[in-house]
């Protein structure tokens, strides 16, 4: 091992970070049932070397569940600010965000971006992930034994951001997050606490393509966001 590479994991053991590890064996190991806790930031830069970290172990060829093998392109991750007060939480990538490995970039995208602006922010000010990050095939529901395997990683990204608010886009999102069966529309404009943050549900922009009249719902809800975040 040089030593810039030693140097480098030493760093990491220092946040309290196990340790980065590249060999297929470890990449393909199942999560623990239990997230795994996340590193106490204490310097801005943090949360962006933690979130790197978190990216490692889950792999750019992750095989823990059976989407791997069921036509995804690669791993969607999350993309943003590591240290924003806002974070969106989506269902899985569609089809532009399987090619192009950011989420939300295609016309959903497109309009959540055009939301986060409306409450006068920009789209690097915010966090952006999903609850899975592999492309069901045909765009289908998360399976359980697939969020399963994937939501720890969320778990981490959450608790390494920190946001203030969490927004929950669309009824998936939603349900997996708040363990809850209950539907959208009964649990949408209330706010709910999770792991030290304010939640959200709203409806996913998918959604308002389909459904236009319900960008009023959306817009109530980023208001009492923009509230929260302002300290209002």
């Amino acid at each position: 091992m040089n030593e810039a590479l030693k140097a480098h994991l030493e760093f990491f053991e220092e946040l309290g970070i196990d340790g980065v590890r590249l060999e297929p064996e470890w990449r393909a190991r199942g999560e623990p049932s239990e997230p795994i806790e996340p590193i106490e930031p204490l310097e801005p830069n943090e949360p962006k070397i933690a979130l790197r970290v978190i990216r490692e172990e889950l792999g750019a060829d992750c095989s823990r569940c059976k989407l791997h093998a069921l036509g995804r392109t690669q791993v969607v991750f999350g993309v943003g600010n590591p240290n924003a007060d806002l974070m969106f939480v989506g269902e899985a990538p569609g089809a532009d965000e399987d090619i192009q490995g950011e989420p939300f970039v295609g016309r959903a995208g497109q309009l959540l971006t055009k939301i986060i602006e409306a409450i006068d922010l920009k789209r690097e000010d915010v966090y952006i992930a999903n609850v899975i990050k592999c492309r069901p095939p045909g765009n289908r529901n998360p399976e359980p034994d697939e969020v399963e395997q994937c939501e720890p990683f969320l778990f981490r990204q959450i608790d390494t951001v920190k946001p203030k608010v969490i927004v929950a886009l669309g009824k998936f999102a939603a349900q997996c997050l708040l363990r809850t069966n209950d539907p959208i529309t009964r649990i949408r404009g209330r706010e709910f606490t999770y792991r030290d943050a304010i939640l959200i549900p709203t409806y996913h922009p998918a959604y308002l393509l389909r459904t236009p009249s319900a960008k009023r719902d959306v817009w109530e809800d980023m208001k009492k966001v923009r509230a929260i975040l302002r300290g209002e």
